[in-house]
């Protein structure tokens, strides 16, 4: 874990509208800057960046964070990825804590230099390599599709690397995965007389590679292992070529090779992207669902496809959400990516990709056909094998739609589905009794204390009603006693990662964007409020006083209770 304090500083040096600017042009709308989101298509510009607050907000899609949450989304990394990133733009080392140290730091910078070197010698010896060059032109691929991937040719031979490397002894070699040492401690190159695909992470590094074999041999393809710098699970082939073109159709395409991405992108289809010799992993589908509102799943259209297309489906499941959706290309059985597109071209691939098989279909279908619904058994088993399926699905509205699904082709009565599934009932709630004034005075508070953080450590919490915002004022306090009130808002939102106060606070940040707060207005208007608050809360307590005594009569009331009873009713005749 990152220490706290770190963040903060991180914080403090990065501009966020220096950092959006680099990568979305933005224009100055008042007090703040605006650009159309990077995060969904859109024609007018409601995306906004704060640059007092220091944080981004879109109107459209939802989307808001700090300069860490910008980069996350926008290059579909994690937290840890982000923090270094922006790290290295600003010149500060990450401090050593909880197994992170500047020695690892090192031998990760150590290793990423190895892979280009060993980058460029492979992409020299594509150049030099005539029978590499004829196998790409049968392939069907130009030049500048071999350059936008940075494609080589690892040359035949068991220590080609040993010219790049003089050092062939060093242990960093083996770690990034270049050379195997043998039973008899014999040392020789992972990949010989194959087509290299640099596989790239999305910061632009280089962290393993795909070697395609050029003749007959075995295996066709041969990965990286993984190494300090690349988890299969993780990584996807393609993501960083393929992101503008996502953003373009709001759609990522997944196949099962690279040589599928690479041939998409030459037949002008540039948002796909592959898996690295391993299932589609929730991780996968995570990082593309916060780029993309709609993935579609493209693999060979044999049976190791279709097993593959229904892992997928399986691991999708936990990761998507009611606005999201999921789709299935199944080709002919014949057929891959690669062959499909060049025997028929892009026109038709499109068009496979717009009638795409849904998630719910491919899941339904896929059970029907492993049930016989002519039978009671089969009925049953149909359900007993959706269960786990529904489990795992957060989506309150496509999991009612395939329970109603489910119910039809069981002869279940919907009700009897979610009993035996264990689902809970999705009958709507009953609406919430409205509130009068006490939300809208803790609504403002909030707001005010997102403006200026340090009055969160005035607040008492005695005044606070029992309003939604309540939690969300007492983490503010919380935190901003915690950091002495230096923090500012960019800050405390980074503490606020995974919280259930965040959304809330998400919300009456966003609201900031359109008021106009200086620092004394913000000191009046938080004196005022809590002076309204001290009104509200004792007029509700005269409430509570006056139903008892009417109740039980004034002999019903605690002393305490008959003497705060009795200001009030002074108190109120003076004002009379």
């Amino acid at each position: 874990m990152i220490p706290e304090s770190f963040i903060q500083d991180l914080l403090a040096r990065v501009d966020i509208v220096d950092l959006v600017d680099s990568y979305v042009p933005l224009k100055k709308a008042g007090a703040n800057y605006a650009a159309c989101c990077p995060f969904h298509n859109e024609k007018s510009p409601s995306f906004t960046v704060s640059p007092t607050k220091q944080f981004y907000h879109c109107f459209g899609c939802g989307a808001h964070g700090t300069a860490i949450g910008f980069v996350m989304e926008y290059q579909g990394i994690g937290f840890v990825d982000a923090v270094k990133e922006l790290a290295s733009r600003t010149g500060m080392m990450v401090p050593e804590s909880d197994g992170f140290s500047p020695e690892k730091l090192g031998q990760t910078r150590n290793l990423v230099e190895i892979m280009s070197r060993a980058a460029a010698y492979y992409k020299e010896q594509l150049r030099r390599s005539e029978k590499a060059i004829e196998y790409c032109k049968k392939r069907g691929l130009t030049g500048e599709i071999a350059a936008r991937y940075g494609m080589g040719y690892a040359p035949d031979g068991w220590n080609n690397l040993q010219s790049v490397f003089p050092d062939y002894s060093n242990d960093d070699l083996k770690a990034a995965g270049l050379v195997i040492d043998n039973d008899s401690g014999r040392r020789y190159d992972r990949f010989r007389d194959r087509l290299m695909i640099p596989i790239v992470n999305p910061k632009g590094d280089i962290i393993a590679f795909g070697g395609r074999i050029i003749d007959q041999g075995e295996p066709k393809y041969l990965n990286s292992p993984e190494t300090p710098l690349f988890e299969k699970g993780r990584e996807l082939f393609g993501l960083p070529q393929a992101r503008q073109a996502m953003r373009e159709t709001d759609t990522a395409i997944v196949t099962e090779g690279y040589m599928d991405v690479i041939a998409l992108a030459q037949n002008g289809v540039g948002n796909a992207v592959a898996t690295l010799g391993t299932a589609t992993t929730p991780t996968h589908v995570q990082k593309l669902l916060r780029q993309v509102d709609r993935i579609v799943f493209c693999f060979d259209g044999d049976n190791a496809g279709r097993k593959a297309a229904w892992r997928a489906l399986e691991n999708a499941l936990e990761a998507l959400a009611d606005n999201k959706q999921i789709g299935f290309i199944f080709l002919p059985a014949e057929h891959d990516p690669d062959s499909f597109i060049r025997e028929h071209g892009k026109a038709e691939f499109d068009r496979q990709v717009t009638r795409a098989m849904p998630l719910s279909d491919f899941l339904l279908r896929e059970l029907a056909q492993r049930c016989d619904l002519t039978s009671s058994e089969g009925k049953a088993k149909l359900i007993y094998e959706a269960k786990p399926l529904l489990l795992k699905l957060p989506t309150p509205l496509l999991r009612l739609q395939l329970v109603k699904r489910l119910a039809e082709a069981s002869g279940f009565a919907q009700q009897e589905v979610e009993r035996l599934c264990e689902l809970k009932s999705y009958a709507p709630a009953a609406p919430p009794r409205a509130k009068r004034s006490a939300p809208s005075l803790t609504r403002n508070l909030l707001r005010i204390v997102l403006h200026k953080p340090v009055l969160a450590a005035e607040l008492p919490t005695e005044l606070l009603p029992d309003t939604p915002e309540r939690p969300a004022l007492l983490r503010l306090q919380q935190l901003v006693r915690a950091g002495n009130g230096a923090q500012g808002y960019a800050a405390l939102r980074e503490q606020l990662r995974g919280l259930p106060e965040e959304q809330i606070i998400e919300a009456a940040a966003s609201e900031l964007l359109g008021l106009p707060f200086d620092e004394g207005e913000a000191d009046a208007e938080f004196r005022a409020t809590l002076e309204k608050l001290q009104d509200s809360g004792q007029m509700r307590q005269f409430a509570e006083l006056q139903s008892k005594a009417q109740q039980f009569g004034v002999a019903g009331l605690s002393a305490a209770e008959k003497q705060a009873y009795i200001q009030f009713l002074t108190a109120r005749g003076n004002r009379s």
